[in-house]
């Protein structure tokens, strides 16, 4: 039975309705920023800020590494071009825009609408360690205002 009081673990990404190739153990990380606040001070109260305004709430940007490199991932997290003996970069600018999903096997969903993934050919190549495809996750507001990101249950959609 699964503790829904937990999250943890990654058991199947998909961005642009694509299924990510194998991420790499302990790589997955959430990234982002704290929430950001202006103190207001008082010259009559000296111990403590009198107001905090809030400028921006705390944002996540997930960072992860793919280890799955066969020419069809490479074309989905790097863009360019796969053949069934290859890949080719991409010869232009390109911007990879979409949606992301994240399960995980404690039964939460994490949905992203619309993320813009920021990725490169990384690693090192030796005979003790994969080449990886380092991935970050820029999650921008969706165009109709909702959440930038939820989590929800698995069986909840």
């Amino acid at each position: 039975m699964v503790n829904k009081d937990f999250m943890y673990g990654l058991s199947k990404m998909t961005f642009m309705s694509k299924t990510v190739g194998y991420i790499e153990k302990d790589s997955f990380e959430w990234g982002g920023s704290a929430p950001e606040s202006v103190d207001v001070d008082a010259e009559q109260v000296p111990d403590a800020p009198v107001l905090t305004l809030v400028q921006k709430n705390g944002t996540i940007a997930p960072k992860f590494n793919m280890i799955q490199l066969n020419y069809e991932n490479l074309a989905a997290m790097l863009g360019g071009t796969a053949t069934a003996t290859g890949w080719k970069a991409p010869t232009t600018l390109l911007q990879l825009r979409g949606e992301c999903v994240i399960d995980t096997p404690s039964g939460k969903r994490i949905k992203i609408p619309n993320a813009v993934l920021l990725s490169h050919l990384d690693g090192k190549l030796t005979l003790t360690e994969v080449s990886k495809i380092a991935c970050e996750l820029k999650v921008l507001k969706p165009a109709d205002g909702s959440a930038p990101y939820e989590i929800c249950d698995i069986d909840a959609g």
